[in-house]
C-alpha cells in the first residue's frame, strides 16, 4: 500500500508491474534531473522540496541510477530524513554505466558489475531494499543471459538468507 502515512492526494493511475508484481504509479518519477545533465544542481534542501512534493502528490515510483551524479546519495539522505516514508516508495535504480576519473562513460553489464553495483547502490541509497534493480544498457560483449543470471542470483541469495535485501530483476516480473 503506497498511501499508508501520506495525506491523500489525487490518486495517480496505477499499473501492476509484470504478472506478479506490485501496483505502482503508471508513470515513474525519473530522478535524473535532480542531480545531473539538465543545468545547475540545486542545494540538497531545494531538491528535498521536490521529493517532498512528489511524495505529497502521490508519485511514489521513483527511478534513479548510479550514473546520475549524487542522485542515489540524495535519495538516501531524503530517506534518512523521512524513514517512515520508505515503505511508501517503489524504488528503482539502474546499473551498467560507469564513469572513470576523467569523466569518460563506459557500459559494463558483466555479472561482476551487477553485484558490485547493487552493493554500491544499496549503500548510497541507505536502504536494505531496492524494489526494481535493472540494467540501464547492455555492453554488447556480455551475453544478456549472463547479466540476467547474475541478477537472479542476487534475488535467490536474498531469498535463501531471509535477508531484507529485495531485488526484483526484470525477469522476475514476467
Amino acid at each position: 500500500n503506497t498511501t499508508s502515512n501520506r495525506t491523500m492526494a489525487p490518486q495517480l493511475p496505477t499499473r501492476k508491474l509484470g504478472k506478479n508484481g506490485p501496483q505502482i504509479p503508471a508513470l515513474g518519477f525519473g530522478l535524473m534531473g535532480l542531480s545531473s545533465f539538465y543545468g545547475a544542481i540545486g542545494s540538497d534542501e531545494e531538491r528535498f522540496k521536490v521529493l517532498d512534493r512528489a511524495y505529497e502528490l502521490g508519485e511514489t515510483f521513483w527511478d534513479s541510477a548510479a550514473v546520475y551524479g549524487d542522485n542515489e546519495d540524495l535519495i538516501g539522505k531524503w530517506f534518512a530524513k523521512n524513514p517512515d516514508k520508505r515503505k511508501d516508495i517503489f524504488l528503482a535504480t539502474k546499473f551498467a554505466f560507469k564513469v572513470d576519473p576523467q569523466g569518460e562513460r563506459a557500459i559494463d553489464s558483466s555479472p561482476e558489475n551487477v553485484k558490485e553495483s547493487c552493493e554500491m547502490s544499496l549503500k548510497r541509497l541507505g536502504v536494505k531494499t531496492i524494489d526494481l534493480f535493472y540494467c540501464h544498457r547492455v555492453d554488447m560483449k556480455t551475453p544478456v543471459e549472463k547479466t540476467v543470471k547474475a541478477m537472479a542470483e542476487l534475488q535467490r541469495y536474498a531469498e535463501s538468507h531471509r535477508s531484507d535485501l529485495r531485488i526484483r530483476a526484470a525477469n522476475k516480473m514476467q
